[in-house]
């Protein structure tokens, strides 16, 4: 029952060691640049809730502040800021107890009349991506020219500009300009290298694993050879206490082969007489300490 229990035991710590919560941050907000007084939500979607995920930020006056803590309303795994202000702008991510972190999110707050909705998380290597020039006021669909890293990419008659097909090469700082009403911060998009495929097999391949099964036959793979390294452990242990009964089955016979039979003077039959060597057997298995 004991050696049942160890082994339940070091089986969940197995299981649980290999299992990784990671957060994903998410902005309710297609944009990564917001207008003074504009709202946003932020969730840390997760798998498993008893992570007990944060959402942090830093900014120009503080450090590390979580949400509640002088900012921001939250409610679960999520936050949500009413009214947001210029001193909003900063880094935003979600937190764990245990310490691992979510990817981080870059929000800037003007004060200004002109936004640049861009991606607020990191683009893949070979999507579309569409920059939106957009003003405080009515009508959002004005002209407006568009800069990477300082230099002028081209002007748009509606504010839409869309990049096709983006490489590490479209990786950089954009702003727009919209004539009579002013220009946008600078936002920074990320591209992200497209995963590596494989060439088209010439038959139809058996559905794939997906990346949680995957996971999970790899913990369970993991847990099974913890679990065989402690049946061994538990298996030399049962030797050694095989052993220490074995020697005090040969302790007792030394025992009896110790008995001699002496002739006792006036007797007509012989007596069994023990030995003084009986009574001084080997105390190994009593220095043996055996798994019951």
């Amino acid at each position: 029952m004991k050696e049942t229990s160890v082994l339940c035991l070091l089986f969940l710590i197995s299981l649980l060691s290999c299992t990784t919560n990671q957060a994903r941050l998410t902005v309710s907000s297609s944009s990564s640049q917001f207008f003074k007084l504009d709202s946003v939500s932020l969730s840390c979607e997760e798998d498993d809730s008893s992570a007990g995920w944060t959402l942090r930020r830093n900014t120009s006056k503080e450090q590390r502040t979580q949400c509640g803590d002088g900012w921001g309303k939250p409610a679960g795994s999520s936050c949500k800021i009413e009214y947001m202000y210029p001193w909003d702008s900063g880094v935003y991510w979600c937190e764990s107890r245990e310490g691992p972190i979510s990817n981080m999110v870059n929000l800037t707050v003007t004060g200004g009349a002109v936004i640049l909705q861009s991606p607020v998380l990191p683009v893949m290597e070979g999507d579309d991506v569409t920059l939106l020039c957009k003003t405080k006021t009515t009508p959002s669909n004005l002209p407006a020219a568009f800069y990477k890293d300082g230099s002028l990419i081209r002007k748009q008659p509606t504010g839409h500009m869309t990049i096709q097909h983006v490489s590490r090469s479209d990786e950089g700082l954009y702003k727009c300009d919209i004539s009579g009403h002013g220009e946008s911060p600078s936002s920074w998009i990320t591209v992200t290298d497209k995963h590596t495929t494989t060439p088209p097999p010439t038959s139809t391949p058996p559905p794939s694993l997906s990346p949680p099964i995957l996971s999970v036959l790899s913990c369970v793979g993991s847990s099974y050879v913890v679990v065989q390294l402690v049946l061994l452990l538990l298996l030399v242990g049962r030797c050694v206490h095989c052993k220490c009964e074995a020697d005090k089955e040969l302790e007792d016979d030394d025992v009896i082969t110790h008995v001699m039979y002496s002739y006792v003077k006036g007797s007509d039959h012989q007596q069994p007489v023990r030995d003084n060597r009986a009574y001084h057997t080997f105390d190994l298995c009593d220095n043996c300490k055996c798994p019951e």
